[in-house]
């Protein structure tokens, strides 16, 4: 862990994380390989299973069908942690099991290694908590039947899971208890425009506290996670990071970390009705029409279907009009999904008029410097810079500048990209000026 980072116990909340010195806003704090990962089942073929590249050609292994890889190096370097889980994967097919029953299997492998003991500084993997006497008798019937799939899952490569795992620490040894302390602290990998493309463990980094306006960010450069200040932190102040989507209400939030994590929330954005006024702001009536109208919604744009999920869009934005305001978190939501669709299929002029719509609303629920906030600003930049709107796409790339070289850094890729942008618009803005003189 960073020098300028303590392990502590945090009033109400348990073992946590502070601050030994005063840490600047933007200020990389701690930087981790994971313990254990895995690529989301669903991405398995678009996806190298090493660097987290995506890619349209890739190798497959010819052994277990399931890993690829961008090339040989990447197959090469990855074998280590892959030739176990390769005669499992082989057992099961056609079936693959579940992102948390392989994340389970390479954590396993892992606490097995000798080279991999001792990796993690404040927290090991042994202390994290499982909540198993917290959770609902229906959640621990859905975790036993994952870890019946975890033992099927192992069979081919250890056969005896009792007999090996006695080696490991107590807490670790019985499937329904690793399975649910991976559920319970597992983080979402996501790439660079911030979609999920797996899941990791990272022991130390689950020390952090939760808070619906959190002091960090977490952004990640392949598998290699990064934790950033986005605040000024004071000596001995707490380190918090959100653990779910802070862009929703404060009912759905407190429900999403009752049920994954356990707890309630009391930061002081959960006790203040501010936010969510706002959210749920304009005609009752026609704010239910839009959340009701979500789940379909998604349901299109999770099957790809984007002519059909534009024309919804654009008939309940038209519907919808002035009975509520584009910071209306419903109406965001549509609105967001209507440009998803836009670029889709290629419609610019309408995906940067949705773009726009936006930002007012992301700048308002993302008072500090945030990375969905600076993505969406360069999704639009890149849409006016498109469609020679230059000094607008100028400004937005600016704006997502200020925001991105906090949350990632000056060397980042997504920081590199924006400087590059804002050139690519300064010289079109000379060339203009100078062609009109």
């Amino acid at each position: 862990m960073a020098p300028k980072l303590e392990r502590f116990v945090s009033p109400g909340k348990g073992n946590g994380v502070r601050a030994k010195a005063g840490i600047r806003r933007g200020e990389l704090l701690y930087s981790a390989e994971p313990l254990a990962s895995c690529v989301s089942n669903k991405l398995a073929a678009d996806i190298c299973h090493h660097c987290l590249t995506r890619s349209v050609s890739l190798l497959r292994c010819s052994q277990c069908k399931m890993a690829h890889y961008c090339s040989i190096t990447c197959q090469k370097k990855a074998w280590s942690g892959h030739k176990r889980e390769c005669k499992c994967l082989r057992s099961l097919l056609p079936r693959i099991p579940t992102d948390s029953v392989r994340l389970a299997a390479r954590l396993m492998f892992a606490l097995l290694s000798p080279s991999k003991s001792n990796c993690e500084e404040l927290y090991t993997f042994e202390e994290h908590e499982s909540h198993l006497n917290s959770m609902s008798e229906q959640k621990k019937q859905g975790l036993s039947q994952l870890a019946s799939m975890l033992e099927l899952y192992l069979q081919q490569e250890v056969p005896d899971v009792a007999q090996e795992t006695m080696s490991l620490p107590p807490s670790c040894q019985e499937p329904l208890n690793l399975i649910a302390k991976v559920t319970c602290n597992c983080f979402t990998i996501s790439d660079g425009e911030l979609q999920e493309i797996g899941v990791g463990l990272y022991p130390s980094l689950s020390l952090l506290n939760h808070d619906c306006r959190p002091n960090c960010v977490m952004v990640f450069e392949g598998t290699k996670l990064q934790l950033r200040a986005v605040r000024d932190i004071n000596p001995e102040e707490e380190l918090t990071v959100s653990y779910v989507e802070t862009l929703s209400l404060t009912e759905d939030r407190q429900r999403q970390l009752e049920d994954q994590y356990h707890f309630t929330c009391h930061c002081q954005r959960c006790d203040s009705p501010d936010t969510d006024r706002l959210m749920l702001s304009g005609e009752e009536a026609t704010c239910r029409l839009l959340k009701e109208a979500l789940p379909k919604l998604e349901g299109l744009r999770a099957d790809s279907n984007w002519q059909v999920l534009l024309a919804n869009c654009r008939h309940l934005l038209s519907t919808v009009a002035g009975d509520v305001p584009e910071e209306n978190l419903y109406k965001l939501r549509v609105t967001d999904m209507a440009v998803d669709a836009s670029i889709q299929l290629e419609n610019w002029v309408e995906a940067e008029a949705y773009g726009k719509k936006t930002l007012p609303a992301y700048r308002q629920y993302y008072p500090d410097p945030h990375p969905v906030h600076g993505v969406q600003l360069m999704r639009v930049g890149k849409l006016q810079h498109y469609l020679e709107h230059i000094n607008d796409a100028f400004d937005t790339f600016r704006q997502a500048y200020e925001i991105i070289k906090i949350t990632h850094s000056d060397d980042h890729h997504l920081t590199t990209e924006l400087l590059m942008k804002m050139r690519e618009c300064h010289i079109e803005m000379d060339h203009r000026s100078s062609s009109s003189h």
